[in-house]
């Protein structure tokens, strides 16, 4: 029996990792991200992984590149920073809509 190859003119979809320490209860936080990410993105990725991990570790990467490291950048991103940081690896002119706006700061004119 022969298997069926993959066709490799369909481009692979983005894949998000998240690695959590279990030791530190993590969990809940790496699936709620992963939800926040497949609520964003759905369709669009390919799958949204959890992996269990120790020593304090939390991270995030998407196809491979590091997006989050909470040793690196200190704590855990929000919801949208996160979707921002997947947003650039993967689709760079999407918009993300309520998410994506900058905070607005007006100047007084007089």
């Amino acid at each position: 029996m022969s298997q069926a190859q993959p066709d490799m003119s369909e481009p692979q979809l983005p894949t998000i990792r998240v690695t959590y320490c279990t030791q530190c209860q993590w969990l809940l936080r790496a699936g709620w991200m992963a939800q926040e990410l497949l609520s964003t993105f759905g369709t669009d990725l390919g799958e949204v992984t959890l992996v269990p991990g120790t020593g304090g570790i939390f991270t995030i990467s998407c196809n491979d590149t590091l997006v989050w490291d909470r040793k690196r950048d200190g704590g855990f991103p929000d919801a949208a920073k996160l979707k921002q940081l997947v947003r650039d690896v993967i689709d760079p002119d999407r918009d993300l809509g309520h998410s994506d706006r900058k905070s607005h700061t007006q100047q007084d004119p007089a």
